[in-house]
């Protein structure tokens, strides 16, 4: 079985950033402990419901997954595909070789700048990004079950969908601190909200309107019929439309 290898810095050239050699190098080197302590939390913390392997798995991550994810979750209408690539072996690519592949490095690092604005500037719990991440899983897990959707679909994965609103959130904060308020400030949550539901949209279909012809052999997708096609196509609408909710309130400061 394919191992996969821990993230290790790219030699990319961050000159058109604005980042000098320097810079990018140490910028790369917090990003590797980033990744090795998040990926310890959640081993430490979920390991009892995640299977190890599906955490290595997620934080299989590269410099430039990153970036092109963090893009992709920005403006998702430019991207074509959002169906994951499966191996030879029958098993997902990770996400480094795969941008439509789901990690949890880019969830848990936002969630933890989310809870930190709380906790340091406005003083108040983190509990609310935890109570929306599991809230958002549970609904989509019950979903799935009374809908017959096919439990093949790890949970890490349901995660790693849920926790990328952070990222939009904190687009969204960003602009409030700076200082953006009122049609503006709505409209740039608007534009968060909707970027977000477009993207999780697109990748969720593949979960609960799995196409035989984009899922591992090991996999199954079974026959839907219409009237099932039908219900699990309200149930994803559903759930991107709620994530205005989820933003709405985690936004609130």
């Amino acid at each position: 079985m394919h191992q996969p290898q821990p993230h290790q810095p790219s030699n990319a050239d961050f000159s058109a950033w604005g980042f000098d050699g320097a810079t990018a190098q140490l910028g790369m080197q917090l990003g590797s402990s980033a990744v090795a302590a998040g990926q310890d939390y959640v081993s430490r913390n979920f390991g009892t419901y995640i299977p190890s392997g599906h955490i290595k798995h997620q934080f299989n991550v590269s410099n430039s997954y990153v970036i092109k994810k963090l893009r992709l979750l920005l403006f998702p209408w430019l991207h074509k595909t959002y169906f994951r690539r499966p191996r030879a072996q029958g098993e997902w690519l990770p996400p480094r070789e795969d941008i439509n592949s789901p990690d949890l490095y880019i969830p848990g690092e936002s969630s933890f700048g989310v809870a930190m604005v709380w906790v340091v500037i406005l003083g108040e719990s983190a509990s609310r990004a935890l109570m929306v991440l599991f809230f958002d899983f549970g609904f989509v897990k019950l979903g799935c079950y009374l809908l017959s959707i096919p439990a093949s679909t790890p949970v890490s994965d349901l995660l790693a969908y849920g926790g990328y609103k952070f990222v939009n959130v904190i687009f969204s904060m960003t602009a409030a601190f700076l200082g953006l308020k009122g049609p503006l400030w709505t409209l740039i949550f608007l534009y968060a909200f909707s970027s977000y539901g477009f993207f999780l949209l697109r990748s969720l279909r593949a979960v609960i309107l799995p196409d035989s012809a984009n899922v591992p052999a090991t996999q199954g997708t079974g026959v839907v019929t219409q009237a099932q096609r039908r219900r699990r196509i309200i149930f994803l609408l559903a759930v991107a439309v709620l994530q205005i909710v989820y933003m709405g309130w985690l936004v609130r400061v």
